[in-house]
């Protein structure tokens, strides 16, 4: 039975990072947003956290895909990066350590 749980937990995984990656590839933003849906779901379903590159690819509010430039505006505010999505006007702040 945990192998099982396992492999599955494998097989979404690999299936969470293609529908990423098939996002990027969008030129449409509402298919890009399907898609990161999709993937979240499964990621929920299966239990599993997404990686950080993943997490900042979408809105925490409307779950909207984010294309800088397009349907998001990136600024930095002191030790953040405030992604300030425009389909809902929310903003989302990461910390980030200058080098």
């Amino acid at each position: 039975m945990a192998k099982n749980k396992t492999r599955l937990k494998r097989e979404a995984r690999i299936k969470v990072n293609e529908l990423f990656v098939e996002a990027l590839a969008q030129k449409d933003i509402a298919k890009g947003t399907d898609l990161i849906r999709k993937a979240r779901n499964l990621a929920m379903k299966h239990r599993m956290r997404l990686p950080r590159e993943h997490k900042r690819r979408f809105c925490k509010h409307c779950y909207s895909y984010l294309i800088p430039g397009k349907n998001c505006r990136v600024r930095t505010q002191g030790e953040h990066v405030v992604y300030t999505c425009q389909e809902c006007n929310k903003f989302m702040r990461f910390p980030y350590s200058k080098e």
